[in-house]
C-alpha cells in the first residue's frame, strides 16, 4: 500500500492511497493533479473521500467522478457536490481492503469529518482535512472554540503511531508560533530543524504522527502549564480550558 501527498495550489496536499491497482484520494481540490498521478502510478481511482465543503478540497470532485466513475463520500451535514454518499459519526467504510471509521470533528467547518484507518501495519492513517495540522489547527470559520477543542481532544486520543495526513503544508509557520508559546520545548526545536531541512529540499513535512503532535503542537497542549501561562499572557481573561484554547487560536490568527 502506498501513501502519497500530491501538492496542489500553493500549499494543499491531496492524499493518494493505492495498492498498485486501485486507488482512493482525499480532498481533491484539483482534478488534473490527481489524473496525472493516476497515470504515473498506473492505478484506477475507485473512491473519493472529502472532509469538508471548502472549494480547495472539493473543486476537482465533479471532473474526477466524470473521468473515472469513482464513488464519492463526504460529510452528512455540509453542502457538497452531488451525487455523493453522505457519512457521519461512527460510520464504517471499506476501501482497498481496509476499514475506515468516520469521525465528526466540527470546528473549522460545522460538519467537518475525518477518516481513520487502524489497519495500516502498526501506523494507522488519519485523514483529518483542516482540523489538525502539524504544529497547529484549522481556523474557526464556522465552529466554536469548544467544538474545536473537543474535536482535537478526540483526535489526540488516537494511537501514538497514527499518521496525521492533513491537507496543507502549514508546518513551518505553525512551528514559528509554537516556539513563541513554548520557547524551551527541546522536542519542538529538534522537529523545527528537521522540518526546515525537508522544506529546503522541497519535500513534504507530512505525514506527522500523533505522538509528535502531542509533544510539540500547542493546540494539543492547552493543559500544559507553559501553554496556559503563554495564553494568559496574551489574554488575561482566559481562565478555563476553552478560554485558553480560544486565546491561543486568536493569537495565532494575528501572529506574524
Amino acid at each position: 500500500m502506498k501513501l502519497i501527498p500530491l501538492p496542489a495550489f500553493t500549499d494543499n496536499y491531496i492524499w493518494l492511497l493505492h495498492d498498485g491497482q486501485q486507488a482512493l484520494v482525499v480532498d481533491p481540490g484539483d482534478a488534473q493533479t490527481v489524473l496525472a498521478a493516476l497515470q504515473r502510478c498506473k492505478v484506477q481511482l475507485g473512491t473519493i473521500l472529502v472532509t469538508h465543503h471548502h472549494p480547495d478540497h472539493t473543486g476537482g470532485v465533479a471532473a474526477l467522478r466524470q473521468a473515472t466513475g469513482a464513488q464519492v463520500f463526504g460529510p452528512a451535514r455540509e453542502v457538497m457536490p452531488e451525487p455523493l454518499t453522505r457519512v457521519g459519526e461512527a460510520d464504517r467504510l471499506r476501501f482497498l481492503g481496509l476499514d475506515f471509521k468516520v469521525m465528526e470533528v466540527p470546528g473549522h467547518t460545522a460538519g467537518h469529518i475525518a477518516y481513520y484507518c487502524a489497519e495500516m501495519d502498526g501506523a494507522p492513517l488519519l485523514f483529518c482535512g483542516d482540523t489538525l495540522f502539524s504544529g497547529g489547527c484549522g481556523r474557526l470559520f464556522e465552529g466554536s472554540p469548544a467544538q474545536m477543542l473537543a474535536s482535537l481532544d478526540r483526535l489526540s486520543a488516537l494511537p501514538d503511531s497514527t499518521r496525521v495526513c492533513c491537507a496543507h503544508e502549514y508546518t513551518m509557520s505553525n512551528l514559528k508560533f509554537a516556539a513563541a508559546i513554548e520557547p524551551d520545548n527541546l522536542l519542538l526545536a529538534r522537529y523545527t530543524a528537521s522540518a526546515r531541512q525537508l522544506r529546503s529540499e522541497q519535500q513534504p513535512t507530512l505525514p506527522s504522527t500523533l505522538l509528535l503532535e502531542r509533544q510539540i503542537n500547542p493546540f494539543l497542549r492547552t493543559r500544559q502549564a507553559a501553554v496556559i501561562q503563554a495564553a494568559q499572557g496574551f489574554d488575561a481573561t482566559a481562565n478555563d480550558e476553552v478560554g485558553i484554547f480560544a486565546a491561543l487560536r486568536q493569537w495565532k490568527n494575528q501572529f506574524q
